[in-house]
């Protein structure tokens, strides 16, 4: 089918699900569009090239894609004018055979956005409509990616791509390739812009932080994760810093002690635990025990006691059975997170898990083990709070509460979450924060003249 662009309007609407990378990939997408001549709109309605940057990690995630396809269908049959294209996970995943969906124009995974332009070019000379390659070297580091909240107060930076770690439940090192780190140089350049912007805390994110590693040629001296947080915590005080994630096989003594030495390197690690058995997790293949998990907890709290700590779960994986799960259960009380993000397993296709493994945990005993567990958490949660009550944290404010315009909300060095009166203060001031009541998942309080 021939596409005809209209070159006057370059249009793009682009619409992301998953994870914080996919959001900096959409930025990455933008900003090389932006070199086109493309603006952004927000309404699908208004554009003429629609993108989706999609995300395979769990099957619901897919299908809200195909949902969104089937619109754009019907945006396309009123303007034949209009380009849907898939990016991300799901493009990589299933390639060709999105090509077969009547809404899809184009297809470009991960490491492929470079060529954007060029498939785009080619839909209207009958060229090559996809680009799936994975590269070992791609980085997207000598892009500055077009920021969508642009003024606002926290950003991310990706510092590398892919992942080495094949856990058995896992699509990503499938989708996103092998790992590859980003110039150090780049990482703190691209910091110090978003400061000089007007943002105040980013948030570098990586498949497996703690694996980052760049060498610099010229010198041969070597840059570790622990390095790069302190170097991009150098950037500016105010400029706060978090990251995204922690392995706990990696994780390091050198990166806790790093943390605990700068003030402006934020006091929460995200460690995802996925189980408490150590027999599922050897099916998961994550390389550590319960044991040596528990001993990096302990490591954590001993150097920054008060550091915020949440985690990652998985609960009905190949084989669980009801004594594994109460293991995970027990784990949850043993470490008393401050949040956790949970999920029943989904199959995804050929992984080692849906190769190896039968998915034999019934659906209903599925739900039942993840509504559990989220009970569990949500008074861990609470319990979490109720002892910041009379405490008072350094918040950064994010922006107006949800509820209303007279009070703020931001994120404590903890990252939990705060709502305060506003008294005159704004997105990105710090203010001291004492607290006076909460919920499993915010902070409430008033803020103190001490700045």
């Amino acid at each position: 089918m021939e596409i005809v662009r209209r070159e006057m309007e370059k249009k793009v609407y682009l619409e992301t699900y998953g994870c914080q990378m996919n959001v900096y990939d959409s930025e990455l997408v933008l900003s090389i569009l932006g070199k086109e001549g493309y603006s952004q709109v927000g309404k699908a309605e208004d554009a003429d090239l629609i993108l989706v940057n999609t995300c395979s990690i769990r099957a619901n995630a897919e299908q809200r894609v195909m949902g969104r396809l089937g619109y754009f269908k019907s945006l396309k049959k009123k303007d034949g004018h209009i380009v849907v294209g898939v990016l991300g996970c799901m493009a990589e995943r299933l390639k060709e055979k999105l090509l077969e969906h009547p809404a899809v124009d184009l297809v470009a995974g991960p490491d492929s956005y470079r060529d954007l332009p060029k498939l785009i070019s080619a839909l209207s000379e009958g060229g090559s409509r996809i680009n799936t390659i994975l590269s070992h070297t791609e980085t997207y580091a000598d892009i500055s990616p077009a920021r969508m909240n642009d003024g606002g107060v926290s950003g991310f930076i990706s510092i590398m791509r892919g992942c080495n770690n094949i856990c058995s439940y896992c699509i990503v090192p499938y989708v996103r390739g092998s790992e590859r780190s980003s110039d150090a140089g780049s990482v703190v350049r691209e910091a110090r812009r978003m400061f000089e912007k007007g943002y105040r805390e980013v948030n570098l994110l990586g498949q497996n932080v703690d694996s980052y590693i760049w060498e610099d040629n010229a010198t041969g001296s070597k840059v570790d994760f622990a390095d790069l947080l302190e170097m991009v915590a150098g950037v500016d005080p105010k400029l706060r810093v978090r990251f995204s994630t922690s392995h706990p096989k990696d994780i390091s003594d050198k990166l806790i002690y790093a943390m605990a030495a700068h003030p402006n390197i934020c006091k929460h690690i995200h460690l995802p635990v996925q189980s408490g058995s150590d027999a599922v997790l050897e099916r998961m293949n994550r390389h550590y025990t319960r044991e040596k998990y528990l001993e990096r907890i302990a490591k954590i709290r001993e150097v920054m006691p008060g550091c915020g700590i949440t985690t990652d779960v998985i609960v009905g994986f190949c084989g669980e059975t009801e004594e594994d799960f109460q293991e995970t259960l027990s784990l949850f009380r043993e470490v008393g997170y401050d949040w956790a993000f949970m999920f029943a397993y989904s199959q995804r296709p050929n992984t080692k898990a849906a190769r190896h493994f039968k998915d034999d945990v019934p659906p209903e005993e599925k739900e039942r083990r993840l509504q559990a567990i989220i009970d569990l958490q949500s008074e861990l949660s609470l319990e979490s709070n109720r002892k910041c009550i009379g405490k008072t944290f350094e918040v950064l404010v994010e922006g107006p509460s949800k509820r209303s315009k007279a009070e703020l909300t931001g994120r404590t060095s903890q990252n939990r979450v705060c709502v305060f009166p506003a008294e005159g203060r704004k997105a990105g001031d710090y203010v001291d924060v004492m607290v006076e009541t909460c919920t499993p998942a915010t902070l409430i309080g008033k803020i103190l003249n001490l700045k």
